[in-house]
């Protein structure tokens, strides 16, 4: 009989944690595993870690960890990931939107032995904003493009990964993570259940159109060197177009002597024209250098306040 842990961030969702535990219990007494949950508690501001902790009571199994603050769900997957004794570590959302059902099938894909985890992937996001939806499509298009390490469009967090496999993981302690891509670039054989989207159970998300476009640039900056090699471009460029204006004004006025030179508005338009393409690229090089930064202060990902 195989070791399982199940390893679930939770951040203000006390009224999600119940439920989740009633279904997966549900599942898993069908499976023929021995279990035990690592629910990660990241610093919530609402009753999350009082509804663990009564799991927790009922069901030695269950084991929390709780952050001294909100530290991110990147930091909660890697505290949860870290905490494991499984043979099998299988990582899910608390809010249901990865169905507990799929767990029987990504164990028996596993146990094969033709694959290292079993991922699962939406295949439409019915119930989400068009405009959210567009969002997403267009990154893992543009991120496929430029960044050598495929991410599989649609793919969620959920997945089932040996002890290999998250040991691979775990080898790579970067401050700034961006799990989706960490899963691709480790490699190992995945295997992608596919399946229609589904709402949350309760509650509300906090991953805001906002937030998704802040991660979704982390994860361009942490797997692709192309916003580099952009500014390097437009400056290339910025300066041929600039040694040819030079030469039209020169051969202008060596052809026309009595021509006069472009007035002031136009000098002023080329000169916000270059400022703003040198803010641009030194934007693009300062996200790089900040995450140089963060991860040479060497602070841990994340802090620990109560753990059981």
């Amino acid at each position: 009989m195989k070791n399982l842990s199940i390893v679930v961030p939770c951040f203000n969702e006390q009224e999600t944690v119940p439920l989740f535990y009633a279904a997966t219990q549900k599942v898993l007494q069908k499976m023929p595993v021995k279990a035990e949950y690592w629910l990660v508690d990241d610093g919530s501001k609402d009753n999350t870690l009082q509804e663990i902790k009564k799991l927790h009571q009922e069901n030695p199994a269950v084991h929390y960890i709780s952050f001294s603050r909100n530290f991110g769900k990147e930091s909660a997957i890697y505290a949860g990931l870290k905490a494991a004794t499984g043979d099998y570590i299988v990582l899910m959302d608390v809010d249901l939107q990865d169905p507990p059902e799929f767990l029987p099938k990504m164990y028996r894909l596993l146990q094969t032995g033709k694959y290292d985890a079993v991922g699962c992937r939406r295949v439409d996001r019915t119930g989400e904003s068009k405009f959210k939806s567009f969002l997403s499509d267009q990154f893992y298009k543009v991120i496929n493009k430029i960044s050598k390490t495929e991410i599989v469009p649609g793919a969620r967090d959920y997945r089932m990964m040996t002890r290999q496999m998250v040991n691979a993981v775990l080898s790579m302690p970067e401050y700034s993570r961006f799990s989706k891509g960490i899963f691709s670039w480790v490699g190992f054989k995945t295997k992608y259940l596919e399946y229609h989207n589904v709402e949350r159970i309760a509650g509300k998300t906090d991953w805001t159109t906002k937030k998704l476009f802040k991660y979704a640039l982390s994860g361009i900056a942490d797997f692709s060197q192309a916003p580099l090699d952009l500014s390097v471009w437009i400056g290339i460029i910025s300066f041929i177009l600039s040694i040819a204006g030079l030469i039209f004004v020169i051969v202008r006025k060596i052809i026309t002597p009595s021509s006069s030179i472009f007035g002031w508005a136009s000098l002023v338009s080329i000169i916000l024209l270059i400022g703003g393409i040198q803010l641009l690229c030194l934007g693009i090089i300062g996200r790089y250098v900040g995450r140089i930064y963060l991860q040479v202060k060497n602070r841990p990902i994340y802090i620990v306040k109560e753990k059981k």
